[in-house]
């Protein structure tokens, strides 16, 4: 391997030549042998402790400290790197997981563009939609009505198609088992389902509070006013009163 000058070992292992006298001056790594110049020369076995002071500095161990594990009469070079080496896979995962939500993160913010609270309305005249608000607003309070908003603006235009999509999706699996028992397990799955959606679509899926009055209101609504639930385009008043008795079920109001 040969032997190394200060200056040379400095920039193979991309420290400082202050750095290697500081460590030659408290005792941590010695040169081989000095020239009669004076000049400080190093050699494999101080090239390899070179390596454990660098390594043990990644993981923010002190100086002295490193000088009294490499010092010890029992250090086992070999065991001590194997060591390093697990360690360093441990950080490598961690770091790997850590560098993939930080890419998801930063994709999801370059791409997500703000929404206006009239794009939640999309689809319907601008009139509508305002006399919808009200109306909403007047049930459930300006509060509610807000805290859905806020959050479905949080999400963003993919984050509410894809709420929309998933509500899209359970309501056409509903309306395939619409002449069976509202109480009828997978009937009742398709409602968790729904009702997971609908808790989204309010911004209130992570709350404590799990809203079964007002899930169950829902669905009194939608027999109550053939506006909130179509069956592909129009109005179904069998859907309508068979969502109705499969939600009440699933908030325990049912028989």
């Amino acid at each position: 391997m040969g032997t190394y000058s200060v200056k040379r070992l400095a920039a193979l292992a991309g420290v400082s030549v202050r750095a290697l006298h500081l460590y030659d001056e408290m005792g941590l790594l010695s040169p081989a042998h000095r020239t009669e110049s004076g000049y400080r020369m190093y050699g494999e076995e101080q090239l390899l402790r070179l390596q454990q002071i660098l390594l043990y500095k990644e993981m923010e161990v002190p100086l002295q400290e490193i000088k009294e594990i490499l010092d010890d009469p029992d250090h086992d070079t070999l065991r001590a790197l194997q060591r390093h080496l697990a360690t360093l896979k441990k950080r490598k995962e961690r770091l790997t997981v850590l560098m993939r939500t930080l890419n998801k993160t930063i994709d999801h913010l370059k791409h997500r563009s703000p929404m206006q609270p009239h794009e939640l309305y999309d689809g319907l005249p601008r009139e509508v939609a305002d006399n919808w608000r009200s109306e909403a607003i007047d049930n459930h309070g300006t509060e509610a009505v807000e805290r859905s908003e806020g959050y479905l603006m949080s999400i963003g235009r993919s984050g509410v198609a894809e709420l929309r999509t998933r509500l899209e999706k359970v309501l056409e699996e509903l309306a395939d088992r619409r002449f069976e028992d509202p109480g009828a397990q997978a009937v009742q799955r398709l409602i968790a389902r729904h009702y997971a959606v609908v808790r989204a679509f309010w911004g209130t899926a992570d709350e404590a509070d799990p809203q079964l009055e007002a899930y169950a209101g829902l669905g009194q609504l939608y027999v109550d006013d053939d506006r909130f639930i179509r069956l592909r385009g129009a109005h179904d008043a069998h859907f309508a009163a068979f969502l109705r008795d499969a939600m009440m079920r699933f908030a325990g109001k049912g028989t």
